[in-house]
């Protein structure tokens, strides 16, 4: 019967001196969250007040994004750091390399998916390719109704409104833009070809 006191005593001595170990580690965690949110927020608003004089109007998708990834990264960044400052040293390293295999899977799942938003970025900067252009891509001629960071819309000469995946559009297109017929020469078609003479 004198086993049980003594592992009370034993179990609640550990506890409390557990706690006093636990609790100046809380504290610290907590200070470094309050300083690591102001950092972030700072660094953010940085990020997309510069990234915002970059990527202006149809094209602040592109912006967007690069904002939410810089933010994604600060923060994994922060509950990594958090966990090291808690004494987790070792769970933070796991989870760091956990999740970079889950990212390696998930990226390779939605390879496509990204193929398609780096072609969308390309397409949103390139000069050449923008709404209410004539184009021709993969077969279809038209004008771009709309831009998007995976899709783009073109309505078809024939009316249809065809919504292509990006990849599919950036690595060949053609910028449609009609003949004028040259002036004065003789035999000009009304269409804009010239005659052969």
């Amino acid at each position: 019967m004198t086993a049980l006191p003594s592992l009370l005593t034993r179990s609640f001595t550990n506890f409390v001196e557990g706690l006093a170990v636990a609790i100046p580690r809380l504290l610290s965690g907590l200070v470094f969250l309050a300083l690591a949110y102001v950092t972030v927020r700072i660094v953010l608003a940085v990020v997309r007040s510069s990234i915002t004089r970059v990527y202006v109007g149809d094209r602040e998708l592109v912006g967007d994004l690069i904002v939410t990834l810089v933010a994604i990264f600060l923060w994994f960044g922060v509950a990594l750091t958090f966990l090291k400052v808690l004494g987790m040293g070792d769970i933070a390293a796991s989870l760091g390399t956990a999740v970079g295999f889950i990212a390696l899977g998930v990226s390779y799942a939605l390879s496509e998916m990204i193929e398609d938003t780096v072609a969308g970025v390309y397409l949103l900067r390139d000069p050449d390719f923008n709404v209410g252009y004539r184009v021709e891509a993969k077969g279809v001629t038209g004008t771009v109704a709309a831009i998007e960071l995976r899709k783009t819309r073109i309505d078809a000469d024939n009316g249809d409104r065809v919504v292509l995946a990006n990849r599919e559009i950036e690595p060949r297109w053609t910028h449609d833009v009609p003949e004028e017929p040259a002036e004065g020469a003789a035999g000009a078609s009304p269409d804009g070809d010239a005659a052969n003479s």
